[in-house]
């Protein structure tokens, strides 16, 4: 077995593992990118779509030409690139090193390294996680399987399309299939909003008079070899209408219905997980519960847009610097989730510097008031144009939003909305 060394390993090539592996080259560390796939770039490569780039760039970009500009700079620097390389195992030993063993195409690798960034993504959640019942025809991808098939291998799944779940990536194959010449019947969501995007509602079904049956529920999938059709009942405050219940014949059936950030691997190296995000519990440094190893992007927690991912991914890489310098993080307090609000980024937050906060709304509301309490007093105040569930809320807190307030380690600092 060869054995390497460097400063830092990166496991993940999307866009979130090449913005913090490049912060690290350029702070002057070694750095290894570990990707499973045969190419850089993650999921990006698939999403051919435009709509990336407009806050990182400054422009309107499809995914391969967002990952390019990260890919290009990732080739011009010392950062040793693994592709076709899994990661099986890491485990921390003594004197903060990390041992991480992986399968190249040259055999197995063991890394040594002092700190290790997460950067492996999300993947989609299946008819197993929603228990949709009937037979087993042939026919139900994901949409992101579906996506992969039609813009990088050329296949068209299949001819009558219905979409369960409205999330992002469903509600753009929905325009794709469309485009491709499939007839897409429908669109069905179980809650009664839609859970992408309104900027993709518009776009991908408005513009196609695409129907979007919200609070509807896929209770059948009909078919032996392949889908023959679906059965929705709608609903009313959460309970099912079968009176009203009524099938949409199709061959083909996507499901876009959310998305798991990766973390088997996490697990496996006894990283602690949120029960909010289903990512790892990290502090204001993006740091886990074990010393030098960061988190970031859709394996943190899912992000509605790959710029924002890039944002934190390059905080997550300055932070794992500063902890290579031997920078010890200031004081720390605890984030809480209040009234309204699903799931509060990262867990625990610094009065002594800058924070950058990322909340999950739970409700749908115009207007909506951003209350930040510490120790149940009201240290911040932000009024909302808008809220919905299925666009993330993004925050700064500096060291003026705590001036004047006496703060301990066991100060418990709460985000709610109304």
């Amino acid at each position: 077995m060869r054995e390497l060394k460097y400063d830092a390993v990166v496991i993940g090539a999307g866009a979130a593992g090449m913005a913090a592996a490049l912060e690290l080259d350029e702070q002057g560390f070694s750095c290894a990118l570990i990707e499973r796939e045969d190419h850089l770039g993650g999921i990006l490569m698939q999403c051919i779509h435009n709509g990336f780039g407009l806050h990182e760039f400054k422009e309107e970009l499809t995914g391969p030409e967002f990952a390019e500009r990260f890919v290009e700079r990732v080739i011009k620097s010392n950062i040793a690139v693994c592709l076709n390389t899994t990661v099986i195992k890491f485990s921390s030993i003594e004197n903060s090193c990390k041992e991480i063993y992986c399968i190249s195409p040259s055999g197995a690798l063991k890394i040594l390294c002092r700190t290790v960034i997460l950067a492996m993504g999300c993947r989609e959640r299946n008819r197993g996680n929603i228990r949709i019942p009937g037979s087993r025809p042939a026919g139900v991808y994901t949409a992101g399987l579906a996506q992969r098939l039609v813009n990088i291998e050329g296949y068209i799944p299949g001819k009558e399309v219905v979409v369960i779940g409205s999330g992002d990536i469903g509600l753009i194959m929905a325009r794709r299939m469309n485009w491709v010449g499939c007839n897409v019947k429908a669109v069905v969501e179980i809650m009664p909003y839609p859970s992408g995007l309104m900027r993709n509602v518009v776009q991908c079904l408005n513009d196609f008079n695409i129907p979007l049956y919200l609070s509807s529920q896929t209770t059948s999938i009909f078919g032996n070899d392949r889908v023959e059709g679906i059965e929705v009942t709608p609903m009313e405050n959460g309970v099912q209408l079968p009176e009203k219940k009524f099938r949409i014949d199709c061959d083909t059936v996507l499901l876009s219905v959310g998305l798991v950030p990766e973390n088997e691997l996490s697990k496996m190296a006894g990283v602690k997980l949120n029960a909010g995000t289903n990512g790892p519990d990290v502090d204001s440094t993006l740091m886990t519960n074990i010393d030098g190893v960061f988190a970031c992007g859709n394996v943190l927690h899912v992000h509605d847009l790959v710029d924002w991912v890039c944002e934190e991914s390059r905080r997550a890489g300055r932070f794992a610097v500063s902890w290579l310098r031997g920078e010890i993080p200031a004081l720390q307090i605890r984030t809480k989730t209040g009234s309204n609000i699903r799931y509060v980024n990262p867990s625990q937050v610094s009065p002594n510097n800058e924070n950058h906060i990322y909340l999950r709304s739970m409700i749908i509301k115009s207007g909506a008031v951003i209350e930040i309490r510490l120790d149940n007093r009201v240290i911040f105040c932000k009024k909302e144009r808008h809220i919905q569930p299925s666009e993330m809320i993004t925050l700064k807190l500096g060291q003026k939003d705590f001036d004047g307030i006496d703060v301990t380690p066991d100060s418990v600092i709460e985000f709610s909305v109304n």
